[in-house]
């Protein structure tokens, strides 16, 4: 039985709630939904553990905020003694378009405040991540605006069709390994 950190980033408080940043907290909330368990207010982050077919999944979101979710992956690693190719961390990405996800296991921050934060902490860039395309979609300028704003009425289904389909990434990832998640998964186009 292996054991996988699962870290959705995001913001907490009613303010982020549902914006593009938080779009890491929505796909952990649906995996944990989905397999019935409730997170809990724990050390530097809210905490659930599930099982998934053999496989553990430590699921955090981040109390820390984006800018400081290292603190919290870190810790939560450590204290789990989860190996770096056994993380997974969910976010949002403004270079890829709102109708791709992406698996990686590394590649560099991308400008991403947590996962600047999460490389600072673990010393390497080198750790798995899904990006959830958000677009860029914006007036120059205005990307905080943009990244902190909610989905539109528009965007909403394939929103939803998206945080289904991290979910399934997930749940391959865990049980058939990255290299096959990611050539099942990468090259799906999802229809706005």
């Amino acid at each position: 039985m292996g054991k996988y950190l699962i870290a959705g980033l995001g913001n907490i408080g009613a303010d982020y709630a549902g914006t593009r940043h938080n779009i890491g907290f929505d796909v952990l909330d649906s995996l944990v939904a989905g397999k019935e368990g409730r997170f809990s207010v724990e050390r530097l982050a809210e905490m659930v553990e599930i099982k998934w077919h053999g496989q553990i999944l430590v699921c955090i979101k981040p109390t820390t905020y984006m800018n400081e979710s290292g603190r919290a992956v870190k810790y939560w690693m450590d204290r789990e003694k989860i190996a770096l190719d056994h993380i997974l961390v969910v976010l949002d990405d403004l270079a890829l378009p709102l109708t791709r996800l992406r698996l990686r296991p590394g590649g560099s921050d991308a400008g991403h405040n947590g996962l600047r934060s999460i490389q600072e902490s673990l010393g390497t860039n080198a750790y798995p991540k899904l990006r959830f395309g958000i677009g860029n979609n914006f007036p120059k300028g205005r990307q905080v605006n943009f990244v902190l704003g909610r989905w539109t009425a528009e965007e909403m289904p394939v929103v939803q069709q998206k945080i289904g389909k991290s979910v399934e990434i997930i749940e391959s990832y865990v049980t058939i390994g990255i290299e096959r998640t990611m050539s099942q998964y990468n090259n799906l186009e999802f229809e706005l």
